[in-house]
């Protein structure tokens, strides 16, 4: 890719994702591996009673639930990894590339503090940095990092809603 100095992702905020799938502690390993088929997630963080982050499932969590031959009636809280895998937003991508490999995970975190509270806010994957390896020009990174163009926060909490509403009602049948 021809890169512009000014303009090219450098660091974990240039690329990263805004916004963090999640799952409750009770979803099954079922449900939560058709969710990340349908929607294309990489890994989602499980949320306990209190809306805070108890844990992260991906695609690991799930295969390795594949293995044990049990799967059918575990859930997200009993997969999960604890530890919530987390990096600064102002880091270098080859420091964040670096880290993945060293701590063995293929996502990363990026934590926001406001009120008191830590949550997830962000994430970068093994997806991002493959999208900016592979990508022609900046043009196919545009829904990538900080400054991308996205929906408004109400508009994402009608969405998830909305989605959440259908996995409920489609559990129900």
């Amino acid at each position: 890719m021809n890169r512009d100095a000014h303009s090219a992702p450098q660091l974990v905020r240039d690329l990263m994702s805004v916004g963090v799938p999640t799952c409750a502690l009770d979803d099954s390993v079922s449900e939560l591996t058709r969710w990340f088929l349908e929607k294309d997630i990489e890994g989602a963080v499980v949320l306990d009673e209190n809306g805070h982050g108890a844990g992260v499932v991906t695609h690991d969590e799930l295969v390795k639930a594949y293995a044990r031959g049990d799967y059918e009636n575990l859930t997200a809280h009993e997969i999960m990894q604890v530890k919530l895998p987390q990096v600064p937003p102002d880091i270098p991508l080859t420091a964040a590339a670096q880290i993945m490999q060293d701590q063995g995970v293929r996502i990363l975190f990026i934590t926001h503090h406001a009120g008191g509270i830590e949550y997830p806010a962000a994430y970068l994957s093994y997806k991002h940095l493959l999208r900016h390896l592979g990508a022609r020009d900046e043009n196919e990174l545009r829904d990538l990092g900080i400054q991308a163009e996205r929906e408004s926060p109400i508009e994402t909490f009608m969405r998830r809603r909305d989605e959440a509403l259908r996995r409920a009602r489609s559990q129900r049948r």
